[in-house]
């Protein structure tokens, strides 16, 4: 009996212990003072950052200066951007050889070159021809030999002892064709010339003899036929003794690794210009009718003087 009781008291007592703590969590999170929200006052979410957009990176070879290439090509570069819905950034080189060597990397995506950096760099790397811009109906353009308009020369051989001005060392109409032109005279330029020096663009040759400090140089067509247009008062200044067979035009080309898809994308812009009058304008302002397709084999004048004048002794 005296067991029964003890067992009954301690079951009674292990309640009453439960219960009061149970009451005691009770009163324990009653006390805790409630926390009021306000969804009226939230904030909205940071907007979420945009991918960057990677502009896209035009090279010009400094055919002209480099000032006179960011005024002409600065407008392209805008309405390319446009077109694209990116960025354009305009990057310009000194040389030809600088251009060139920033396609090869992969550090532009379209440029307009040389016909001889076109030429050597197809070869070297496969730099790939995209389109070509036509010249009042044309899609070649020459050398132009030119000299003061006072000078008494009649020929490149008029010229031995003098001095003269080059482009660009990878500069067919400025380098390249009238090495080609003395070679056929039986000689080198640095022994026909007095003295010769780079200028490392078209319009500074053409100003070089303007300004009476090369008695010859050979330059553009294109570039020549624009600073007539620009500055008429060279028509006064200055002559030309000698005009080169045609060649085929200084293209727009692409690094091999471009995306087929964005290959297509400025090539069908490009191409298609002449059909908003935005575009038409920029053409107009660039000298150009149009950007055609062409075949590379146009270039194949090109690439026979080249090796001559590598081949020469």
């Amino acid at each position: 009996m005296s067991q029964f009781i003890f067992k009954s008291n301690l079951r009674t007592v292990l309640m009453v212990i439960v219960a009061l703590g149970l009451l005691g969590g009770c009163r324990s999170t009653l006390a805790e003072p409630l926390i009021y929200v306000d969804l009226s006052q939230r904030e909205p979410l940071p907007p979420v950052a945009a991918a960057e957009v990677v502009p896209l990176r035009l090279a010009v070879a400094a055919i002209i200066s480099p000032q006179g290439t960011a005024e002409s090509y600065g407008d392209l570069a805008a309405y390319l951007g446009e077109k694209l819905d990116r960025p354009v950034e305009l990057i310009q080189r000194r040389t030809y050889a600088q251009a060139n060597e920033l396609i090869k990397q992969g550090q532009v995506d379209l440029a307009f070159v040389c016909t001889s950096a076109y030429v050597a760099s197809h070869k070297e790397f496969g730099m790939e021809l995209l389109v070509a811009p036509q010249i009042d109906g044309h899609y070649v353009y020459y050398s132009m030999l030119i000299v003061s308009a006072a000078s008494p020369a009649k020929s490149m051989a008029d010229l031995r002892g003098q001095v003269f001005a080059f482009t660009d060392p990878m500069s067919h109409t400025g380098r390249v064709y009238p090495t080609y032109l003395v070679q056929q005279l039986g000689t080198t330029p640095e022994d026909f010339f007095r003295r010769t020096f780079f200028t490392y663009s078209h319009d500074k040759a053409i100003e070089a003899v303007a300004q009476g400090i090369a008695d010859g140089a050979a330059v553009d067509s294109m570039v020549l036929k624009y600073a007539f247009t620009r500055h008429p008062e060279l028509k006064q200044q200055l002559k030309v003794i000698h005009q080169s067979q045609p060649f085929g035009i200084p293209p727009v080309v692409v690094p091999p690794n471009l995306s087929p898809r964005l290959k297509t994308e400025l090539r069908q812009i490009l191409l298609e210009m002449p059909n908003d009058a935005t575009g038409r304008q920029i053409l107009d302002n660039l000298g150009l009718d149009r950007f055609v397709l062409l075949d590379d084999r146009a270039y194949d004048s090109v690439r026979m003087i080249v090796q001559l004048v590598e081949t020469k002794p």
